[in-house]
Protein backbone atom coordinates (compact mmCIF):
# COMPACT_ATOMS: atom_id res chain seq x y z
CA UNK A 1 0.00 0.00 0.00
CA UNK A 2 1.20 3.54 -0.93
CA UNK A 3 2.10 5.74 1.77
CA UNK A 4 0.23 9.36 1.46
CA UNK A 5 2.23 12.01 3.45
CA UNK A 6 -0.33 14.04 5.36
CA UNK A 7 1.73 17.14 5.70
CA UNK A 8 4.31 18.51 3.15
CA UNK A 9 6.10 22.05 4.07
CA UNK A 10 6.03 25.16 1.57
CA UNK A 11 9.08 24.57 -0.01
CA UNK A 12 8.04 20.43 -0.73
CA UNK A 13 4.78 21.39 -2.11
CA UNK A 14 6.50 24.27 -4.11
CA UNK A 15 8.43 21.38 -5.61
CA UNK A 16 5.73 18.86 -6.23
CA UNK A 17 3.43 21.30 -7.89
CA UNK A 18 6.72 22.83 -10.04
CA UNK A 19 7.13 19.14 -11.40
CA UNK A 20 3.43 18.67 -11.71
CA UNK A 21 3.15 21.67 -14.20
CA UNK A 22 6.63 20.87 -15.82
CA UNK A 23 5.27 17.21 -16.46
CA UNK A 24 2.20 19.14 -18.89
CA UNK A 25 0.28 22.57 -18.67
CA UNK A 26 -2.01 22.88 -16.33
CA UNK A 27 -4.76 25.54 -15.49
CA UNK A 28 -5.22 27.56 -12.07
CA UNK A 29 -7.87 24.38 -11.04
CA UNK A 30 -5.84 21.54 -11.39
CA UNK A 31 -3.07 23.53 -9.40
CA UNK A 32 -5.69 24.18 -6.56
CA UNK A 33 -7.31 21.05 -6.54
CA UNK A 34 -3.70 19.29 -6.11
CA UNK A 35 -3.43 22.07 -3.26
CA UNK A 36 -5.85 20.66 -1.49
CA UNK A 37 -5.34 17.18 -1.68
CA UNK A 38 -1.93 18.07 -0.19
CA UNK A 39 -4.13 20.20 2.38
CA UNK A 40 -2.17 23.26 2.35
CA UNK A 41 -3.70 26.39 4.22
CA UNK A 42 -4.57 29.19 2.27
CA UNK A 43 -1.67 31.38 2.78
CA UNK A 44 0.60 28.71 2.11
CA UNK A 45 -1.04 28.23 -1.60
CA UNK A 46 -1.37 31.56 -2.15
CA UNK A 47 2.66 31.78 -1.89
CA UNK A 48 3.13 28.69 -4.15
CA UNK A 49 0.40 30.06 -6.97
CA UNK A 50 2.27 33.23 -7.08
CA UNK A 51 5.81 31.53 -7.20
CA UNK A 52 4.20 28.95 -10.32
CA UNK A 53 3.06 32.26 -12.03
CA UNK A 54 5.95 34.46 -11.78
CA UNK A 55 8.40 31.55 -12.08
CA UNK A 56 5.98 30.79 -15.59
CA UNK A 57 5.24 27.39 -14.54
CA UNK A 58 1.41 28.15 -14.62
CA UNK A 59 -0.12 30.49 -17.29
CA UNK A 60 -3.38 30.12 -18.03
CA UNK A 61 -2.85 31.39 -22.22
CA UNK A 62 -0.41 28.92 -22.69
CA UNK A 63 -2.32 26.12 -20.72
CA UNK A 64 -5.63 27.19 -23.29
CA UNK A 65 -3.54 26.92 -26.55
CA UNK A 66 -1.97 23.59 -26.08
CA UNK A 67 -5.22 22.61 -24.55
CA UNK A 68 -7.16 23.58 -28.09
CA UNK A 69 -4.56 22.14 -29.98
CA UNK A 70 -4.39 18.95 -28.01
CA UNK A 71 -8.03 17.83 -28.16
CA UNK A 72 -8.41 18.98 -31.82
CA UNK A 73 -5.81 17.05 -32.98
CA UNK A 74 -5.57 14.19 -30.93
CA UNK A 75 -9.41 13.73 -29.88
CA UNK A 76 -10.78 15.10 -33.20
CA UNK A 77 -13.04 17.68 -30.68
CA UNK A 78 -15.17 20.51 -32.44
CA UNK A 79 -14.31 24.21 -30.77
CA UNK A 80 -17.74 23.84 -28.99
CA UNK A 81 -16.40 21.17 -27.27
CA UNK A 82 -13.67 22.76 -26.66
CA UNK A 83 -14.79 25.83 -25.20
CA UNK A 84 -17.39 23.95 -22.97
CA UNK A 85 -14.50 22.28 -21.23
CA UNK A 86 -12.35 25.45 -21.31
CA UNK A 87 -14.88 27.34 -19.35
CA UNK A 88 -15.50 24.26 -17.12
CA UNK A 89 -12.00 24.87 -15.92
CA UNK A 90 -13.11 28.67 -15.48
CA UNK A 91 -10.25 29.70 -18.17
CA UNK A 92 -11.30 33.14 -19.41
CA UNK A 93 -13.07 34.48 -22.35
CA UNK A 94 -9.90 35.99 -23.23
CA UNK A 95 -7.61 33.03 -22.83
CA UNK A 96 -10.63 30.91 -24.72
CA UNK A 97 -10.44 32.80 -28.04
CA UNK A 98 -6.41 32.87 -28.20
CA UNK A 99 -6.33 28.86 -27.61
CA UNK A 100 -9.35 28.49 -30.36
CA UNK A 101 -6.83 30.44 -32.59
CA UNK A 102 -4.27 27.37 -32.48
CA UNK A 103 -6.83 26.09 -34.96
CA UNK A 104 -6.17 26.20 -38.23
CA UNK A 105 -9.50 26.70 -39.87
CA UNK A 106 -9.05 25.02 -43.30
CA UNK A 107 -7.63 22.05 -41.36
CA UNK A 108 -10.40 22.25 -39.01
CA UNK A 109 -12.91 22.17 -42.24
CA UNK A 110 -10.89 19.24 -43.52
CA UNK A 111 -11.04 17.06 -40.45
CA UNK A 112 -14.83 17.63 -40.09
CA UNK A 113 -15.27 16.55 -43.45
CA UNK A 114 -12.93 13.31 -42.54
CA UNK A 115 -15.10 12.23 -39.50
CA UNK A 116 -18.21 12.48 -41.26
CA UNK A 117 -16.93 10.28 -44.19
CA UNK A 118 -15.74 7.66 -41.68
CA UNK A 119 -18.86 8.19 -39.47
CA UNK A 120 -20.93 7.85 -42.69
CA UNK A 121 -18.93 4.35 -43.91
CA UNK A 122 -19.43 2.47 -40.71
CA UNK A 123 -23.11 3.20 -40.58
CA UNK A 124 -25.33 0.29 -41.76
CA UNK A 125 -28.24 2.12 -41.48
CA UNK A 126 -30.01 1.96 -44.74
CA UNK A 127 -32.70 4.77 -44.48
CA UNK A 128 -30.88 7.47 -45.82
CA UNK A 129 -32.95 9.96 -43.34
CA UNK A 130 -31.59 7.93 -40.29
CA UNK A 131 -28.47 7.65 -41.66
CA UNK A 132 -27.98 11.53 -41.82
CA UNK A 133 -29.42 11.80 -38.54
CA UNK A 134 -26.83 9.53 -36.96
CA UNK A 135 -24.11 11.69 -38.49
CA UNK A 136 -25.58 14.73 -37.42
CA UNK A 137 -25.66 13.84 -33.78
CA UNK A 138 -22.55 12.11 -33.94
CA UNK A 139 -20.96 15.25 -34.93
CA UNK A 140 -22.70 17.58 -33.07
CA UNK A 141 -21.51 15.78 -29.64
CA UNK A 142 -18.12 16.00 -30.55
CA UNK A 143 -18.53 19.64 -30.42
CA UNK A 144 -18.44 21.16 -33.92
CA UNK A 145 -20.81 24.23 -35.01
CA UNK A 146 -24.31 23.62 -36.39
CA UNK A 147 -23.99 25.08 -39.02
CA UNK A 148 -20.92 23.05 -40.23
CA UNK A 149 -22.58 19.74 -39.55
CA UNK A 150 -25.50 20.78 -41.61
CA UNK A 151 -23.73 21.50 -44.55
CA UNK A 152 -20.91 18.77 -44.60
CA UNK A 153 -23.95 15.89 -43.68
CA UNK A 154 -25.58 17.11 -47.09
CA UNK A 155 -22.40 17.55 -48.81
CA UNK A 156 -21.48 13.76 -47.76
CA UNK A 157 -24.53 12.30 -48.34
CA UNK A 158 -25.45 13.81 -51.74
CA UNK A 159 -21.91 11.96 -52.78
CA UNK A 160 -22.89 8.43 -51.64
Amino acid sequence: MKNKRLTYTVKEAQKKLENYCVYQDRCHQEVENKLNEMRMIPEAKELILLHLMEHKFLNEERFSKSFARGKFRIKKWGKQRIIRELKFRDISAYNIKKGLKEIDHDVYLETLKEIAIKKRDSITEKNPFKKSQKITNFLLYRGFENDLVYKVVQEIMDLK
